[in-house]
């Protein structure tokens, strides 16, 4: 048995730092710049597809968001429902909302109650064209306890609430299209002069839709009952479960399933909840267009392989181990993807802060978007490359020089 021969070594391969597996890696990309282009296109659109979509339901979210902060969630309406003897609509009782503030917690209180007869530009419409426009009787802490604001002119008060004159809610102002201050608008059988028009009020759409009149000239000018079809509370946000279980007692103690009691708000915040539910249609879409860009980094990797055949078996022969090439074409394949990760990130940002801006939403980029987006171009370009770095891996140098 013939030993080692004393004083021999044992070869070992260099091991390649960070910056020449780098280099060696980045070779490729860098004489072939328009394939590089085109092949890292479809990860950029797979990218830019998914953090657009998240960015774009995000904003949306926060600005229904914004908009329950600044409304609150502690409104609730409560109206007359159908009786369970005869299955028509009951009345409240009058005085309903001064009821509702004797119950512990409740803040502000206000009612409307809705009034016969259409409202029209002049008494030469046809009164068929209503235009879907409501008249309603208004108390004059509605606008407080709604939290809104007027657009212009001025609200209901003691003084103007006992003379013909009206508030248009926004919908209603476009309608009949008024745009000033002191025009006229026919209801039932007599003018009213408008002295204000309000803002939108996203959480009582039907005061959009409403010309809004005194309490007190309703009653004295439209022969209207006093009964309110309707009666807003606002509570600390801490009474609002308990307030929403008083509110059929007090308004209505011999019959409290007459009383319909709501939540404006739940609207809103279903709509902050479902924000995201046509998000995954659209993320599984830009999940597809990533799969077919991961499709074409490997097959411009398998392509880089054969025409690089010569500078493979010239590297091997050279001392390159199977495993040094391996780590070239995988982080070939990296930097490939990642371009295009970092391109799609930067288009899919400017994307959603473009539609934002356009729109008027706040612009909302999750970072978890774009460092999932990343991370996911980066599982890719190792998937996408791993075969192809295999393959480059177990030529032969005899042979891949011979192909030259």
């Amino acid at each position: 048995m013939r030993g080692r021969r004393k004083g021999a070594t044992r070869l070992v391969p260099a091991r390649l730092a960070v910056a020449d597996v780098l280099r060696t890696g980045s070779a490729g990309l860098r004489t072939r710049p328009v394939r590089v282009v085109l092949s890292a296109l479809g990860i950029a659109i797979g990218i830019a597809t998914m953090i657009s979509v998240v960015g774009i339901s995000a904003s949306s979210k926060a600005d229904v968001l914004r908009r329950l902060d600044r409304l609150g969630t502690n409104l609730l309406v409560a109206a007359p429902g159908d009786s369970m003897f005869t299955g028509e609509k009951t009345k409240l009782p009058k005085g309903a909302e001064r009821m509702v503030r004797r119950i512990d917690g409740v803040e502000q209180s206000a009612a409307t109650g809705s009034l016969s007869g259409t409202v029209r530009r002049s008494d030469r419409i046809s009164k068929d064209e209503t235009g879907g426009i409501a008249a309603l009787a208004a108390t004059e802490d509605l606008l407080k306890t709604l939290r809104g604001s007027v657009r212009g002119g001025t609200w209901l008060n003691a003084a103007n609430g006992r003379f013909p004159s009206v508030v248009l809610g926004s919908v209603a102002a476009e309608r009949l299209g008024v745009t000033e201050i002191g025009r006229q608008v026919f209801i039932r059988d007599r003018y009213f002069t408008v002295i204000g028009i309000l803002d939108p009020l996203p959480l009582a759409p039907e005061i959009e839709r409403s010309a809004l009149i005194g309490w007190t000239a309703a009653r004295r000018h439209l022969g209207f009952d006093g009964h309110p079809t309707a009666v807003y509370e606002r509570s600390a946000d801490s009474a609002v479960a308990r307030v929403r279980e008083l509110l059929p007692r007090t308004i209505n103690a011999e019959n409290p399933q007459d009383v319909r009691v709501t939540d404006p708000s739940s609207a809103l915040q279903a709509k902050a909840a479902a924000a995201g539910a046509f998000t995954d249609l659209l993320l599984g879409l830009g999940a597809v267009a990533l799969l077919v860009g991961g499709v074409g980094v490997a097959n411009t990797m398998i392509i880089s392989v054969l025409e690089r055949r010569h500078e493979i078996g010239l590297r091997r022969s050279l001392g390159a181990t199977r495993g040094h090439v391996r780590l070239q074409f995988v982080t070939e394949s990296l930097l490939l993807s990642g371009l295009g990760g970092a391109a799609g990130a930067v288009l899919g940002t400017l994307a959603t802060f473009g539609y934002a801006m356009s729109t008027g939403l706040p612009p909302v980029v999750p970072l978890w978007s774009i460092a999932g987006g990343f991370g996911a171009t980066l599982i890719i370009g190792t998937v996408a490359g791993l075969y192809p770095a295999v393959r480059a891996a177990r030529l032969s140098p005899t042979i891949a020089l011979q192909t030259a």
